[in-house]
């Protein structure tokens, strides 16, 4: 059991690394070229990986944190899951392009 969790995160987290990989490359130029400005497409780049990555990572995790809790994963998952995603999301983006950028 504890195997097959590991395993499921690490698939997870693989996948959204790629995602998050091909979109941000896609991403970045778009914006790059949209704004003319290439550190700026650097940023929304870098903060979709970070995004994507921690998605992969919590959308596994927490539904098996749940479910080891003895909560039903389909009710509270969605709601803690977005929540993550959007924190993290914000401030990876305002994160870095305070560090990039300024």
């Amino acid at each position: 059991a504890k195997h097959d969790a590991f395993r499921t995160i690490k698939k997870e987290v693989i996948l959204s690394l790629a995602n998050g990989l091909f979109f941000a490359i896609i991403m970045g130029i778009i914006a790059s070229v949209w704004f003319d400005k290439g550190m700026l497409g650097v940023v929304i780049a870098l903060s979709m990986v970070i995004n994507l990555l921690s998605a992969g990572f919590f959308g596994s995790m927490v539904p098996l944190l749940l479910k080891k809790l003895d909560v039903d994963p389909a009710i509270g998952s969605t709601v803690i899951l977005t929540t993550v995603t959007d924190v993290v999301g914000f401030f990876s983006f305002l994160g870095l392009a305070t560090l990039i950028l300024l």
